[in-house]
């Protein structure tokens, strides 16, 4: 919320810019800047607008740029492959970045095809592979299931005098091990992250520990953690805490996770629900809605606010005990703060648990009040929910065919995006 209000604000500080050109001149830079934050407080199609209104000097590879990443944040792929080959036609696709967003794209469409389709035109046009067109072909290989030629990527790679494996390069292998039941191999690679991670750098140790959770590895859990707070002993994160309690709720230690919940309630700077929500989604799928309501209960008064994801959780509890209103009030409120949120939106299988418990149960009235619900929200013209709504094909917006949102989006995916978005 705080990096939301302080978008909106530099956008504010924009707008006033703008609006004294006698004064001030604006570089491209600056209009890529703006782009990128238009799009994260007002919607991509605000954005939109705003490049069109550009002068046409300052629509050059940086604004086009910027803007391509914003298809690709949201997801727009006809929007952003059009983008694209306008940038061909214009000359600003002659080195890596632009290429490694689209992939980017593609891999989160889980159009893995064209992963390597891109590869192959960088490689026909002599275009340098940078180390983020590896990691992303990496991971694109091991999506594919695909051992031996994710292995095979990472030869040439060790082979290209232009590039030095990162802490993420050895992040995304032992995720795609992991997928793939390679857990020796996965391990390997978690040390291998471990060795690489230079300065102050928070975030590998992140990735360590939510991926020895993935692996089911209780003690490498613990061991990471304590290194993490011996190397950072001051201020630990909301992040750093959320990734340790996320692993240890993954390997059944709920005492663990429950102990560093109190520790993070006495030294948290902000309560994050998201921390809170994992220990709630446990109790409600452990089937113990009381644990949760008395969990719940200790969220707001640890000072949270519950989130869309909280109420949601809740419905899902009071679902699974055949509890329509309550449940259909949990709705009405995820519904009512997603007004606030850019990254959720409700799970279609939940809805429809939802709808089915009302025809089971005779309640046709709460399985209308629900449809309301989406018709009048943000999300009526999604296609995720157009069985719900029964909205027609023209009313349908067809560029969000899948579920996204930071939330939603797969965690290697958003890495690479976030850090590709810092190079334009």
């Amino acid at each position: 919320m705080y990096n939301f209000l302080n978008q909106r604000k530099n956008v504010q500080v924009y707008d006033w810019i703008n609006n004294r050109p006698e004064r001030f001149r604006v570089s491209e830079s600056d209009a890529a800047i703006q782009l990128d934050l238009i799009a994260k407080v007002r919607g991509f199609s605000s954005a939109e607008v705003f490049f069109l209104s550009l002068e046409d000097q300052l629509k050059n590879k940086r604004t086009y740029g910027a803007l391509l990443n914003v298809y690709v944040y949201s997801r727009s792929k006809e929007k952003a492959e059009s983008l694209f080959d306008t940038m061909r036609s214009k000359g600003y696709v002659v080195h890596p970045l632009p290429f490694n967003v689209m992939m980017t794209l593609y891999m989160n469409v889980k159009e893995y095809d064209k992963v390597d389709m891109l590869v192959s035109e960088m490689m026909e046009k002599k275009i340098q592979l940078d180390i983020y067109t590896y990691n992303i072909w990496l991971s694109s290989c091991g999506s594919q299931g695909s051992i031996e030629k994710m292995e095979q990527v990472f030869e040439q790679m060790e082979k290209d005098p232009t590039i030095i494996p990162n802490w993420s390069t050895f992040s995304t292998m032992a995720s795609m091990y992991i997928r793939m039941d390679q857990t020796e191999k996965a391990e390997e690679c978690l040390r291998n992250v471990e060795n690489r991670i230079k300065g102050r750098d928070r975030i590998p140790f992140h990735y360590l520990l939510s991926l020895y959770g993935r692996i089911g590895n209780k003690d490498e859990v613990y061991r990471v953690w304590n290194t993490y707070k011996s190397v950072f002993p001051k201020n630990t994160p909301n992040l750093g805490y959320h990734a340790v309690i996320s692993s240890l709720v993954k390997v059944h230690d709920i005492a663990g996770a429950e102990k560093l919940y109190k520790e993070w309630v006495s030294v948290k700077l902000s309560y994050d629900p998201r921390v809170g929500n994992l220990l709630l989604d446990w109790y409600v799928e452990a089937g113990d809605m009381q644990k949760a309501l008395s969990f719940f209960k200790k969220m707001k008064e640890d000072g949270g606010f519950p989130n869309s994801n909280t109420w949601e959780i809740l419905s899902e509890g009071y679902i699974a005990d055949k509890r329509i209103s309550e449940a259909l009030s949990c709705l009405k409120e995820a519904f009512m703060v997603a007004n606030d949120s850019r990254s959720w939106r409700p799970k279609p299988l939940n809805l429809s648990a939802f709808i089915e418990l009302c025809q089971e149960q005779g309640d046709m009235e709460s399985a209308e009040s629900l449809t309301e619900l989406l018709k009048l929200s943000k999300f009526s013209k999604y296609k995720a929910y157009e069985s719900f709504i029964g909205s027609s094909d023209d009313e349908v917006d067809r560029t969000d065919d899948i579920i996204h949102g930071s939330e939603n989006m797969d965690g290697d995916s958003e890495m690479m995006l976030n850090e590709l978005q810092g190079s334009f």
